[in-house]
């Protein structure tokens, strides 16, 4: 990712960690000249994501510290492998470790688990991706994350397609009017993607023309899926969404649809477990 996507953000989040004075008790308890050695570490088996986000809050408490990438954004790791080393100013590396383990492990953990479901659906056509449904202020590095584990990415924000949902076609009067509209707003390069959620609402998009697409085929189960997927018959992208987990994910796949969204990526991966060990 290039730098200027995140660097406000894990600014941020050192000034909330700061606060008013600053690190009170490495200043309290460290000389301000003792240096030392650190290395950041894998405490168990995962994916690695956001390293450069987390290396960054070290960076700017203090430019000076040296730091040394020992993999890269992606990498699986084991558990008790080094990630990177950091050497000079003893407070300031102590000052950097928590917001940096904070990125580092969300995001390692959200990379984990992209990479666990994408493995569990291997040999099928279809492709993992996140949803909107990501921290406030994180989409970018979250959305990053999934990509690293091998995952694809959904819209970013509202701007980038339309998609229309079970509430917008409520309020414009149908699965017809929504997509009217939209065809009349959207330019050129914006897709159209509805979702629908019974199969008398897929016969009755296949009927418009110009119609969408794409369709998010929601809270369908397997074989209403592989129904859904033979009524397209390739005419649209097929998307699968609602409450899909490990145990369902497998089963979806074999349906036969393009894409299966997981919402879960994002707002419910656990966080890898790291550590920063002094290492002089």
């Amino acid at each position: 990712m290039n730098k200027l996507l995140y660097q406000d953000t894990v600014k941020a989040a050192l000034l909330e960690d700061f606060g008013r004075r600053g690190d009170v008790t490495s200043e309290a308890t460290i000389p301000a000249d003792m240096t030392t050695r650190a290395v950041i570490r894998a405490r168990k088996a995962g994916v690695i994501a956001g390293l450069d986000a987390a290396l960054l809050a070290f960076e700017l408490v203090n430019p000076a510290l040296s730091i040394q990438k020992h993999v890269e954004d992606g990498a699986a790791v084991s558990a008790g492998q080094d990630i990177a080393t950091l050497s000079g100013s003893a407070r300031d590396i102590l000052a950097g470790e928590r917001v940096a383990l904070n990125f580092l492990g969300h995001l390692s953990g959200i990379a984990t688990m992209t990479a666990t479901f994408v493995k569990t659906i291997e040999g099928t056509n279809a492709h993992i991706c996140c949803t909107r449904k990501t921290t406030p202020g994180l989409r970018a590095l979250e959305k990053h994350a999934v990509k690293c584990g091998g995952g694809s990415n959904h819209r970013y924000g509202l701007d980038d397609a339309i998609l229309i949902k079970d509430n917008h076609i409520a309020v414009a009067g149908g699965i017809g009017p929504a997509v009217a509209c939209a065809r009349a707003m959207a330019g050129h390069m914006i897709k159209i993607e509805v979702e629908v959620d019974t199969l008398d609402q897929l016969k009755e998009l296949l009927e418009l023309s110009p119609g969408a697409d794409a369709v998010l085929l929601d809270n369908m189960n397997p074989d209403m899926l592989a129904r859904a997927v033979k009524m397209i018959d390739g005419s649209l992208t097929t998307e699968a969404s609602g409450g899909i987990n490990m145990d369902t994910v497998r089963s979806v796949s074999e349906s036969g649809v393009d894409l299966i969204s997981i919402g879960a990526l994002t707002h419910s991966a656990p966080v890898l477990d790291l550590g920063l060990d002094i290492s002089d």
